[in-house]
């Protein structure tokens, strides 16, 4: 059953006052030992005085082990004897109970994986150091996670490939190592299912003969990358939020169709941009032509019947319309 660890904030002691501590303590029992020896001449009050300084030394040594470092904008998470114990935000050198140990997710899988890769190379009869490169430390700081691109199929079932980055840290460090077994594993999964489901809900582009009936268009990835972006951040907030992480922004980097419908798509917009153009162009021949028989009749610069109308309106639009330019030909005769 999944319990919920309030978080325990500590305030240590001054780690260089304890150190102070252990480097003049340690000398100083050292040489009262030294000095019972010699004085002890069979007398039992010495021996148990110069078992108290040798036991007194041990204590200093093994208080040495509580000393520890945080560093700016991370955090420590001890356990004591396999229970939470607290956690450490600030930065500065300190000093916590020697037997309170560091937990941290990164830390451990980091040890397993060296652990397998000395286990393949003791395999293969060779012998190499292999150091761990993760501390016990859990970063605050603000990270980047680049969510590989991805096929998904979007809401029309058009297959598209999407990327996108993710910006996060760590709100709760306790939570973070102690309600999900690897935050930065959990984190990467739950962005690929984020994005992938939302994706779904949306086509890729909604093209100009698929508007709706108030003139309003669907929002679309293409369209509407900020928007969607947004969602996914919201989504994937709710889904990490038990894991102690805090989303900043997600932004869609790639977005495109899959390779093996992006040329049919391409020439569907080919198509829908030459039509729209076209439309345009006709509209505009329309009326020049309306503008160039009404200009011919007010100033009665010739009078048309209606067959040679036809004839110049039949001319003009293809002048107007045509891909090429028009190749004049000079009529000297009468135009009847």
């Amino acid at each position: 059953m999944k319990t919920n660890i309030s978080e325990r904030v500590l305030h240590p002691v001054s780690g260089g006052l304890m150190l102070l501590l252990i480097v003049i303590g340690v000398p100083v029992l050292d040489a009262l030992g030294i000095w019972c020896f010699v004085r002890a001449g069979g007398a039992p009050l010495p021996v148990l005085g110069q078992a108290l300084v040798i036991l007194g030394s041990v204590v200093l040594l093994v208080m040495a082990a509580g000393l520890k470092i945080v560093r700016p904008n991370e955090a420590r998470v001890f356990t004591l004897f396999g229970k939470y114990y607290g956690t450490v935000k600030e930065s500065g050198f300190f000093w916590v109970n020697p037997f309170a140990v560091s937990f941290s997710p990164a830390y451990n899988q980091a040890q397993k994986e060296a652990a397998e890769a000395k286990k393949k190379l003791a395999s293969e009869g060779k012998t190499q150091s292999i150091s761990v490169g993760v501390g016990k430390c859990i970063s605050l700081k603000t990270q980047t996670l680049d969510n590989r691109r991805q096929k998904v199929n979007d809401v029309l079932g058009n297959p598209i490939i999407i990327g996108a980055v993710v910006i996060w840290h760590v709100s709760d460090p306790t939570r973070a190592v102690f309600s999900v077994e690897n935050y930065v594993e959990f984190l990467n999964i739950q962005t690929d299912s984020t994005i992938r489901n939302i994706a779904r809900l949306y086509p890729y582009d909604v093209f100009d003969d698929e508007d709706d009936d108030d003139g309003v268009k669907e929002k679309t990835l293409r369209g509407s990358a900020i928007e969607i972006a947004d969602t996914m951040r919201d989504e994937l907030q709710k889904r990490v939020a038990d894991a102690g992480l805090e989303i900043e922004d997600v932004r869609i980097t790639h977005l495109a169709y899959s390779e093996e419908i992006a040329a049919a798509m391409l020439q569907r917009q080919q198509a829908v941009a030459i039509i729209a153009a076209r439309k345009k162009i006709v509209d505009g021949a329309v009326g020049m032509v309306k503008m160039a028989i009404e200009r011919l009749n007010e100033d009665e610069v010739v009078e048309l019947d209606e067959e040679r109308k036809a004839a110049m309106v039949s001319n003009l639009l293809v002048v107007l319309c045509g891909n090429k330019d028009a190749q004049p030909i000079v009529n000297s005769g009468s135009i009847y």
